[in-house]
């Protein structure tokens, strides 16, 4: 998580919202990075966990990120939720809850719909006073 908070800070120089993740693979390695790349990149799906999933692909040659784990500072959204299932992920852990967009449990819960093929497992709350703090100091600023 601490790579991840990293990532995270660094998407302040570009003015995007500070949210960062990375993947690591089974043995904790460290396969992609990510962090908000919308305003710099002029990209709506340009979001940290999306940056890291495609990294991390390219890495390991495939789209099937299995024995993989995201993690990111801020819990996903329905997009990147639905895009660690779609990579198929062995688990997703996240930092600080997001009660306005969250599909890993606050609003929805897309990574363990029992309608899909594949569930990730979920550790949330990890660093959460970390990720709650990086984001209030942007927002801070912002309003």
């Amino acid at each position: 998580m601490r790579a991840a908070l990293a990532e995270a800070s660094a998407a302040l120089a570009t003015g995007d919202v500070p949210i960062g993740a990375v993947v690591l693979d089974a043995s904790g390695a460290v396969v992609g990075t990510g962090r908000n790349v919308r305003e710099r990149d002029a990209d709506p799906t340009g979001h940290a966990e999306v940056v890291a999933l495609r990294e991390a692909a390219r890495a390991r040659g495939e789209w099937r990120l299995t024995g993989c784990t995201l993690v990111v500072t801020l819990e996903p959204c329905t997009m990147c939720a639905g895009a660690a299932v779609l990579a198929r992920v062995d688990r997703v852990v996240f930092g600080a809850y997001d009660d306005k967009a969250g599909a890993v449990g606050s609003l929805w819960d897309v990574v363990r719909d029992r309608r899909l093929n594949h569930r990730p497992e979920v550790l949330a709350g990890v660093l959460e006073a970390e990720s709650v703090a990086l984001l209030d100091g942007f927002f801070a600023e912002h309003r």
